[in-house]
Formats: structure tokens, sequence, C-alpha cells
């Protein structure tokens, strides 16, 4: 059985196009191309057409809807990001009925967030949320966690390459774990005899 994606970072032949997209954009190509990114609580969906290998990426950093007042067709809102990557692959080709999906990110990169009211948690809600109503299939997934991801989607293949970056809340954990360690250590008796 082959697993969804790898956590291991990206073993593409340098000949292979690499599109890298940021904050609020999004990507679509019938083309043998690897689209890249980098996510903390933002979230990546990378969707694909398996028969015809046409494929895309988003990154979107708001769950919400945008403000009707302050309407733009920004990717960086859930709702757009959706909807325009859909609507850029069924342009190139790609068949609503036949897509698939894999989603990543949503990390909680603030210490003095909570996990129920971090925005990553937010965001990958609604992602599963959006992709069930639509009846994509979600065949794999990472998130959350304090550590932020950088994602490969190779378009050819649908694969999807993930290499974990590690926050500063990830950093300050294993510091105070280690420093925990040493002081434990400090404290227990040693195999010291002492003569009168």
């Amino acid at each position: 059985m082959q697993t969804p994606y790898s956590k291991n970072a990206a073993p593409f032949k340098r000949t292979v196009n690499q599109i890298s997209i940021g904050i609020g954009d999004y990507f679509a190509s019938r083309q043998d191309v690897v689209i890249h990114t980098v996510l903390g609580s933002c979230v990546a969906v990378c969707m694909y057409d398996p028969e015809k290998k046409i494929g895309g990426m988003n990154h979107i950093l708001m769950p919400f809807n945008p403000d009707i007042n302050k309407y733009d067709a920004s990717a960086r809102y859930g709702i757009n990001a959706m909807e325009l990557l859909i609507n850029a692959i069924m342009q190139l080709g790609g068949n609503r009925k036949k897509l698939v999906a894999k989603t990543f990110g949503g990390a909680n990169l603030l210490m003095a967030v909570s996990r129920e009211n971090a925005v990553g948690v937010k965001n990958a809600e609604f992602v599963v949320d959006f992709l069930r109503a639509e009846k994509i299939k979600i065949l794999g997934r990472d998130f959350g966690g304090h550590d932020s991801r950088k994602i490969f989607f190779h378009i050819a293949t649908g694969d999807v390459f993930l290499k974990r970056v590690p926050s500063m809340k990830s950093l300050a954990a294993a510091e105070q774990a280690k420093r925990n360690r040493i002081q434990e250590q400090l404290e227990r008796p040693g195999d010291i005899t002492l003569f009168d």
C-alpha cells in the first residue's frame, strides 16, 4: 500500500520545474511541475485529477469568508482559495467528480494561544468540512502540532513530500526537556563512598 505522502524532503529531479506559492496564492497545471510552499498555521490543499494528471495547490491564511465590504478574490480566504483552485483545475480539463486531495498545515505556532482558539485548527477544520461537503476524497492529511511544514506537490505523480521545520515553540519545549533531564541528573546521589 502506497503512503499518501512522504515525511522526507522532495527527491525530485532538478530538471522538473518548481513553482513556489505564498500566502493567498494558488497554482494549477497539467505540466510536470512541483509546487511548493511553507506552512505554519496556514493550510495548503493539494488537489489532483489522477486520470488526467491535472492538479494544483492553494495556500489558505484564514478559514472564513472575506468581509463583503472588503471583498476581493484573494485565495487568502478559505472559500475563495478552494473555489479558485477547483475552477483552475477544471479549466485545464480536470474533472471535478474525479478530484482527490491531500492537505497539510494548521500548526499552532504561538505559545500564548490555546489549541481550541488557534487559527491553524480552524483552517484545518474548514478544509476538511469543505472537502467532505464537496465529496472530494481526502487521501492524506497532516495537521496540527507546533512545527512549520515545507510541502512539495509533484503534479505528474500526485505525490506530496513533507519536511518539518521546528518552530520556536518546539525548540523551546526541547530545550526545557533537556534542562529538566540535567536537573534530575544533578539531584541524583552519586556513586561516591565517603571515608572517615
